[in-house]
């Protein structure tokens, strides 16, 4: 298990609300992530500033483009000097391939990986966009282009976790949205599963939101999470 398996979602429209919840939590315990309204709203300033706090950011994008263009972003990303950056795996090898190889000549490059399917794709749902697989298969297809083009790992939600771990390895590392404590309202989530569980079926960073950011004690709860890993 990581030190700090939690990530705390950053999911505000400005930095003010952004940068007063990181300042009620600890660096020792926990990373961030900054996704794409947040980013677009602050730029790069706002990581500058969480980083001068001691927290490892996760620049949470999504790239996904044809292969110079995502090859451009993630160096750019590398640039910001953030911890870990991600691409879409429907892009294809080619296009994870150029991502990694963009990032070589970086002396201190963030860890690079691919998102599969979301995790707020119901069954249901995910059978609408027309793919001969089901959600789990697809997971499952994605992550391994993924791996074969080396990348560290991917996004997925917890209950792919197992599967991918026995499938890819123990060194393949799986972020894991989807990550709810008992009693908590699951949101726009669809696949979830509790952080002990997640951990124990495979996940090796935890991506939680809510349950942290809209705790009265931020640091309570987010201390509360670890307390029950």
């Amino acid at each position: 298990m990581s030190i700090k398996p939690v990530i705390v979602a950053l999911d505000y429209k400005d930095s003010d609300s952004a940068m007063a919840l990181v300042n009620q939590l600890n660096p020792n315990y926990c990373r961030v992530k900054i996704g794409k309204e947040l980013f677009v709203r602050t730029g790069p300033q706002l990581l500058e500033q969480i980083r001068k706090l001691g927290f490892d950011i996760f620049l949470d994008l999504k790239f996904y483009d044809i292969p110079n263009t995502v090859a451009a972003a993630c160096s750019a990303a590398a640039d910001l000097d953030v911890w870990m950056v991600n691409v879409h795996a429907s892009g294809g090898p080619k296009m994870m391939n150029a991502a990694k190889e963009a990032l070589v000549s970086h002396q201190n490059p963030p860890i690079l990986i691919a998102v599969t399917v979301l995790t707020s794709f119901s069954e249901d749902e995910f059978s609408k966009l027309g793919y001969q697989r089901n959600s789990r298969e697809q997971v499952l297809h994605l992550a391994q282009l993924a791996q074969q083009s080396g990348l560290a790992g991917v996004v997925c939600s917890p209950l792919e976790a197992e599967m991918l771990k026995q499938k890819l390895g123990r060194d393949f590392k799986l972020v894991t949205p989807g990550v709810r404590p008992l009693g908590t309202d699951k949101g726009d989530q669809q696949r979830v599963m509790t952080p002990s569980e997640a951990l124990k079926a495979g996940s090796d960073y935890l991506v939680i939101g809510r349950p942290i950011t809209a705790a009265e004690n931020p640091l309570k709860a987010l201390e509360s999470i670890i307390d029950n890993l």
